[in-house]
């Protein structure tokens, strides 16, 4: 689609390709291997103005849309799917619903350091005990007189380790359903009560931190409510839908990663007097997986599009999204077979991207989840 795409996209997206492919891709191992979220590439990004890409830029953003937003995380996705996580994250979950919901003042104070990359951000909705049902939550704000006591924990948080700034959902009326859930901001970094208590090592995206967060009597004044009271359910599923495209744009990017390696492995390596690319079973499985990648790709700028047109983009997003993680793993362990056993060994790409894709088909909603939502925007 590269074809369609304005001047301006093609040098944004540019310009951050060739950044992954000098700073990025040569630590992209070594960042995974150690479990280290890599500080400097951030601060990097921020020198390079793309960490508020979809922000207006009275705010600190690059004022660019969806699609351009897009186009980067797939970029950094395509050379590391932690940092496309822990940007995908701090853009779509942290940054997004401020410049959304938010106040004026809230945006100068809380969206501004985030857009440009002062701090990171992270958004808390899981719990331990609410996965899917994403709904179903403990943690509660009890009002006071010139604030909130949030009281609870959250599961599985991208980046709350590293933020500097935390969107906490909460229930405020326990007898309201999804009328009583509301949003807040947590000042990560100075609220008493806040804290870290775990930071999980995964299957993979171990440079991205990912956490549980304890909140035990944290008071967040008034003008940390994000919206009205009892927004938050209809704030979240706005935020889904923008986080959906996040991680289809990550999805493509760790499919593209892999396909690459794959192929230029599949050029060089020889066998029997010629690269094993001539024969017809590896070469067949290259095409199919530049196949997939070309649809994923296409589903997910044309939910970004209908995106920046102001347009219901649920059915869209749901459809990239579905589309796009399957992609990634179906094509990341795809590229480990061209590899053999080479492909097995951490001393090549492929299996990182193929431990990193499999939670594209977890994060911001399962596949199963996708398949309902796709289904009642079809009316089954």
């Amino acid at each position: 689609m590269e074809f369609r795409l304005p001047s301006e996209h093609r040098m944004i997206r540019d310009t951050v390709r060739e950044f992954c492919d000098e700073e990025i891709e040569p630590i992209a191992t070594e960042i995974e291997s150690e479990g280290r979220y890599p500080v400097e590439i951030f601060e990097a990004l921020a020198d390079l103005d793309v960490m508020g890409v979809p922000i207006d830029d009275a705010y600190g953003g690059l004022g660019g849309d969806t699609l351009m937003y897009s186009l980067v995380t797939e970029e950094l996705g395509r050379v590391s799917g932690s940092i496309g996580l822990s940007y995908a994250a701090h853009v779509s979950l942290a940054s997004k619903p401020i410049e959304y919901f938010g106040t004026a003042t809230q945006k100068e104070r809380w969206l501004t350091p985030l857009a440009t990359g002062e701090h990171l951000g992270a958004w808390a909705l899981t719990e331990p005990s609410s996965g899917s049902d994403a709904s179903s939550m403990d943690t509660h704000a009890e009002p006071t007189d010139d604030g909130w006591i949030l009281n609870g924990t959250k599961q599985f948080i991208t980046n709350a380790s590293v933020a500097g700034s935390v969107i906490v959902k909460a229930v405020t009326d326990a007898d309201a359903g999804y009328d009583g859930i509301s949003t807040f901001i947590v000042d990560s970094e100075a609220d008493d009560g806040f804290s870290v208590t775990t930071e999980w090592h995964k299957m993979g995206l171990n440079a991205s931190p990912t956490c549980e967060i304890q909140l035990d009597d944290v008071f967040v004044p008034d003008d940390r409510l994000l919206g009205e009271v009892g927004d938050g359910w209809d704030q979240t599923k706005k935020t889904l839908d923008g986080g959906r495209i996040s991680i289809a744009s990550l999805s493509v990017g760790i499919a593209q990663g892999a396909f690459d390696a794959a192929r230029s492995y599949a050029v060089e390596r020889e066998q029997f007097g010629q690269p094993i690319s001539r024969f017809d079973a590896v070469r067949d499985m290259l095409v199919a997986m530049d196949r997939k990648i070309e649809r994923a790709r296409l589903l997910t700028h044309k939910a970004a599009w209908l995106a920046d047109e102001g347009k219901d983009v649920t059915r869209a997003s749901s459809l990239a999204k579905l589309d796009a993680s399957e992609t990634a793993r179906e094509v990341a362990e795809d590229a480990v077979q061209v590899l053999g056993g080479y492909g097995y060994t951490e001393d090549f790409a492929p299996q990182r991207f193929f431990r990193d894709a499999k939670l594209m088909e977890i994060g911001e909603g399962t596949s199963e989840i996708q398949r309902l939502i796709i289904g009642r925007e079809l009316g089954l």
